[in-house]
């Protein structure tokens, strides 16, 4: 077969932003404050950058980090990464120095892109000189303008498009491999939760980049030429400004966490506005009944749904529609279409209906790896399943409700917070002879983490602003605790095991 007609054929995100650019050219692609891209000039800034990764020896499987904001030219850098044939590896803009310099060696980046403050973040880093980085602004517009043009490079969908890395339950994240046909599988999971394609459609990218709950948005946007819009850095803080983007620029599909939702919903004089949202998810955290019931008087002719998943499975697994919403409060939905779901026991049987066991998966959607863990990927991956760790019910009706997040996972304003991880920075305080981190009830980001310590001279406790000063250099701001709990012993079971469901009974409240 004629070498460039395969390549042709490929379905993923690069041919289709050439596609777009051949039959709708003139159509915006990409809004960023004043900044407009169409998709014409999308696909030849891609095609430079990629041009320019490929004079720096990127090529094939390699793999070149982002660390920034949101901004079109992050867009367009992944895009150009994978155009090379590279994997795109977006880090955490808000990761500490320690935690960079584990993420750059343990993918293996040849090169990365950053803004100004992904510069800053790097500057703590002992790695941050040791690989070369192209820095947005000026730097990258010389060269996305270039006019270059890109070797081509026949990627198959079963190539790695992402390493997006997970909390995980240990102080080692680990990299999720994802490729092309997980995210074409994804697209067509979006599609069916809240249809949207072509040039009266418009996504707002409110998530940052290195959630896999923006790939698994902006991807599918891409495939289904439509515009992405991306949302102010300070979102959380400047919700009207939010809303004035989402009118001006006719966003109809939206993805928030529940607490922006109440606070946009709240905004005086948004039923007046002349907005065009058609779908609304939420997710990454629960919604109360009465966040819910004011998302759907204020948008009564939306779809408003609830996505659950998580990174391995790219990531979308259950949806909870509109109309579920508030007769099943509690659950996180069904599992969607392209995906297999079992609940199963210790004994990887079937547990019978309404009983606890842990939610296993299979599917299009389901992870290559875990980036140079083989080990850790066969445990998450046996049996022909992959190994949620979730733990949760399953009704005669088939709705999954999460009963426990067997990992520790910690949802703190929609991030994902390891709390083996934030135990052992805080149990490496002088002060500090033993710890254990819980999440707790918070107002505004639903959970926050109490470190529950104790300490080594009980006459001298740490407060916890020594803790969160010992931790800053450490860990990334969100992940510090925000309360302290100071107790003479941790719980623990005959055999050693910390008994968290103790703590969380004593403290959670």
């Amino acid at each position: 077969m004629d070498a460039q007609l395969a390549a042709s054929r490929r379905l993923h995100w690069m041919n289709m932003v050439e596609l777009h650019a051949q039959d709708r050219g003139e159509q915006i692609a990409h809004v960023d404050g004043e900044s407009r891209t169409t998709w014409a000039q999308l696909h030849a800034r891609m095609r430079a950058v990629a041009a320019e990764l490929q004079r720096r020896g990127v090529g094939p499987g390699d793999r070149v980090f982002l660390l920034s904001l949101n901004s079109a030219q992050a867009l367009a850098a992944l895009l150009a990464i994978n155009t090379a044939g590279a994997v795109a590896v977006p880090l955490n803009i808000r990761s500490a120095g320690p935690e960079l310099d584990y993420l750059i060696e343990d993918s293996g980046a040849v090169l990365g892109f950053a803004d100004q403050l992904g510069e800053a973040r790097l500057a703590e880093a002992t790695s941050g000189g040791e690989v070369p980085v192209i820095r947005f602004g000026e730097e990258f517009e010389a060269i996305a303008d270039s006019g270059e043009i890109s070797a081509p490079v026949d990627v198959a969908e079963s190539e790695a498009a992402f390493i997006i890395y997970t909390s995980g339950t240990t102080s080692a994240p680990k990299g999720v491999v994802l490729t092309h046909l997980n995210m074409a599988a994804q697209t067509i999971t979006t599609n069916r939760i809240a249809p949207a394609g072509g040039a009266d459609d418009a996504l707002m990218l409110v998530v940052p980049l290195f959630h896999i709950a923006a790939i698994g948005t902006v991807y599918p946007a891409v495939l289904n030429s439509v515009k992405v819009v991306v949302a102010p850095s300070q979102v959380m803080t400047n919700i009207a400004a939010l809303a004035d983007l989402v009118e001006a620029e006719g966003v109809t599909n939206m993805f928030l966490v529940p607490t922006l939702w109440q606070a946009f919903c709240s905004l005086p004089g948004i039923r007046e506005r002349r907005l065009r949202l058609k779908a609304l998810q939420w997710g990454a955290s629960p919604a109360s009944r009465e966040t819910l019931q004011l998302m759907a008087d204020t948008f009564p002719d939306a779809a408003i749904s609830a996505a659950f998943g998580q990174t391995e499975m790219s990531p979308v697994t259950c949806v909870l529609s509109s109309e579920d919403s508030f007769t099943r409060m509690g659950a996180v939905g069904k599992p969607v279409g392209l995906v297999a779901a079992r609940v199963v026991g210790p004994d990887g049987e079937d547990v019978p209906v309404g009983e606890t066991g842990e939610i296993v998966y299979r599917g299009p959607g389901l992870m290559r790896e875990y980036w140079r863990k083989p080990e850790q990927t066969a445990e998450a991956t046996y049996d022909g399943w992959f190994h949620s760790g979730d733990l949760v019910t399953r009704d005669e009706d088939g709705y999954v409700t999460v009963v426990d997040r067997a990992k520790d996972i910690i949802i703190s304003g929609g991030e994902n917070i390891s709390s083996v991880e934030v135990e052992h920075a805080v149990a490496a305080h002088p002060k500090v002879a033993d710890a254990s981190v819980i999440g707790v009830p918070h107002p505004q980001w639903v959970e926050t983490p109490l470190a529950i310590v104790v300490p080594a001279d009980p006459a001298d406790p740490p407060t916890l602003e020594e803790i969160q000063d010992f931790l800053a250099p450490r860990l990334a701001s969100f992940k510090k605790p925000t309360r302290l709990e100071v107790v003479d012993e941790l719980p623990r079971n005959a055999s050693g095991k910390l008994q968290k469901h103790r703590l969380r009974e004593e403290f959670a409240g």
